[in-house]
């Protein structure tokens, strides 16, 4: 969903048409700044398409939001039970927001594990939204509740919402020719509507999507949408709720552009796709299902029009196997995966690093080791795309900050790879894949140019005055080697993984050409431009707070709750791994301390200390969870005072 965001003067006329178009009855209605909502349940009972639907409709309303998934791995959890609890978090405001939120305003608990799995997070005098008909003895027993937390007043210090959903949705249903059981299946939508009615948000979007979702059950469009509507008159006219809330857009917080929600994942898949047109070069994914990264194939796979082809291996390693042979034919290729999938492909990944072909590896990170934590994220994947391979094998590593930058970090990875003749290495996480917010379009003419020159014809005159084609005869400003499409008369060559002599690419075994062709492959790497580290230090602070990745937004919020409480503090963020900014030496001795927060146990920490000699402090968190601010803040607070 798209919406076009023009000047704050402009957004404040349609923020008051917006209140015109939803007038409130005889309700009370508060302003508010931002509002954090979870709706949690089982695994099957809709809380990400309700998410989801409810986000769709806050972009379109103009606010800024950050959101967070979170569900369990197993295709269908045991019900009712808490490893089968399944969540989404949305954080929206009138105003710039960088995280899902630390803790709840209001959870939508359709079960009895759904709030004790959740109860934990919020603070007191939250709303609690519950489905009072899923609370029977058996299904709270399953959770260890020995008595209800609707009666026993475990609850007494939050705003408790009962309200028996199921029932509500199957008597809004009756008209239509359902069972009891298919009608309950709407109850997640009748939430939908009473949230969406407490917090006046649109409509039109969601009824569209219903009808467009089920085109081919008219009757199940229709029952959604009945259920929707049920629960906005629910709220409308129940005494339960007597205060609804309004939330402006976010008037200040973008610059003017046409915008719409985005994932991290689909904000990727077009920057693939961008890439290969502003390249002028057919894009080829080859790839194999795995969890958080199968989101990218199968958006890629829509895009036959703009010269996709997309290719679901046997297993990874014939993924990458095909990608790089694409990438030998001349396609812009691609392969995507997650941390266990990298060990797979570590082989091939070697191989495109002998055969200096361009090759992206798009790695959306995951809790590990092993299979690991699926549906969970992580950064524990950086030690493993610099050095996870035999051999010297070197690979620039490049990581997005945002699921909105998950685009832009898709050019610049292409970028490289077109540039150097080389495979590079795309860290995303589960945060970034799965998480959404607000996305400027870009204007075409803001895109890069990434066009390239195959090699036409021959490239060296021998001593005795013929024309031959050397195909590892380099660029002296890159040392990128020619690339030469197959099937081009008089550019034959050989390939392999078997050591190739510098210039001819012929099988070499010689010592001194193994250390030189060593030592240029990495002088390659380290010579790669990248734009210098840019550092937000308004005070000349004392301590510095370098991250990379996703930890970008709760680093981010962390420093403002500090500077806001008058603390001097300043901050940095590394889209390049390797090779680092120019400036990131320099920068680091400029502080007294640098402070480093990973999701894993220390490994930027480490290249840093290694490469720079600086004592780095690591703060770390490998729970499958994003850190929260109020936590980065506790911790940052205590190194400025150490």
């Amino acid at each position: 969903m798209t919406s076009q965001v023009s000047s704050p003067a402009e957004q404040a006329d349609e923020a008051v048409v917006g209140e015109q178009r939803k007038p409130a009855g005889t309700k009370d209605v508060r302003r508010l700044d931002r509002v954090i909502i979870r709706f949690a349940g089982d695994s099957g009972d809709g809380m990400q398409l309700t998410g989801d639907r409810f986000t769709s409709e806050t972009a379109s309303f103009g606010n800024d939001l950050s959101t967070l998934p979170n569900f369990p791995a197993e295709i269908r959890a045991p019900a009712g039970t808490l490893p089968g609890v399944s969540s989404f978090q949305l954080h929206f405001a009138d105003h710039d927001i960088l995280t899902p939120g630390d803790a709840p305003n209001v959870l939508v608990a359709m079960n009895p594990a759904a709030l004790k799995a959740n109860i934990g997070d919020l603070p007191r005098g939250a709303e609690i939204i519950v489905n009072t008909d899923e609370f029977t003895r058996r299904a709270m027993q399953k959770v260890g509740y020995e008595t209800s937390p609707l009666e026993d007043g475990s609850l007494d210090g939050y705003s408790l919402h009962p309200v028996p959903l199921t029932t509500l949705t199957v008597e809004a249903l009756k008209e239509f020719d359902l069972t009891r059981k298919e009608a309950e299946r709407s109850k997640n939508m009748f939430a939908l509507g009473l949230l969406s009615w407490m917090y006046h948000r649109p409509t039109e979007g969601t009824e569209k999507f219903l009808k467009s979702k089920f085109a081919k059950k008219p009757d199940i469009a229709a029952a959604n949408i009945a259920a929707f509507r049920a629960g906005w008159n629910f709220g409308e006219t129940t005494e339960d709720f007597a205060v609804s809330y309004e939330i402006a857009p976010a008037t200040k917080a973008f610059p003017v552009g046409t915008y719409r929600n985005i994932s991290g994942n689909l904000a990727l898949s077009y920057g693939l796709v961008a890439a290969s047109r502003q390249a002028d070069l057919p894009l080829f994914l080859g790839s194999y299902p795995i969890t958080p990264a199968s989101d990218i194939l199968h958006e890629l796979s829509k895009h036959k029009n703009f010269g996709v082809r997309t290719f679901q291996a046997e297993d990874e390693i014939a993924g990458i196997g095909a990608a790089l042979g694409a990438a030998f034919g001349g396609s812009l290729a691609v392969t995507t995966t997650s941390g266990p999938g990298v060990a797979l492909k570590s082989e091939t990944i070697g191989l495109a690093v002998s055969l200096e072909l361009p090759l992206l590896i798009v790695d959306i990170q995951r809790g590990g080791p092993s299979t690991g934590l699926p549906t969970k994220t992580e950064q524990a994947d950086l030690l493993q795309a610099m050095y996870g391979r035999n051999g010297e094998a070197p690979v620039p590593v490049i990581a997005p900050c945002t699921p909105a930058d998950c685009f832009d970090a898709a050019l610049e990875a292409a970028r490289i790879a077109l540039t150097y003749r080389t495979p590079v290495m795309l860290l995303s996480d589960g945060y970034l894949a799965n998480g959404s917010e607000p996305w400027r379009i870009p204007e075409l003419d803001e895109l890069p140019d990434l066009t390239v020159q195959f090699a036409q014809g021959p490239n060296h005159t021998l001593e005795d005055g013929s024309e031959v084609f050397w195909p590892y005869k380099r660029d002296p400003q890159t040392l990128a080697r020619p690339w030469a499409i197959p099937g081009t008369p008089g550019l034959e060559h050989r390939i392999g993984g078997i050591e190739k002599e510098d210039g001819t690419g012929n099988i070499s075994y010689a010592p001194a050409n193994h250390d030189f062709m060593v030592r240029t492959r990495q002088a390659k790497i380290d010579g790669i431009e990248v734009p210098d580290l840019e550092v937000d230090d308004p005070h000349e602070a004392k301590t510095l707070v370098l991250g990379w990745g996703s930890t970008y937004g709760p680093i981010t919020a962390a420093v403002r709750r500090l500077r806001k409480a008058g603390e001097s503090i300043a901050q940095a963020h590394l889209r390049h791994l390797n090779p680092f900014p120019g400036n990131l030496g320099v920068v680091l001795g400029r502080y007294e301390k640098v402070v480093i927060p990973e999701m894993n146990l220390g490994q930027l920490a480490t290249l840093v200390r290694a490469k720079y000699l600086v004592d780095a402090h690591s703060y770390n968190q490998v729970n499958g969870m994003p850190f929260k601010a109020e936590q980065l803040a506790k911790a940052l607070k205590e190194a400025i005072d150490a």
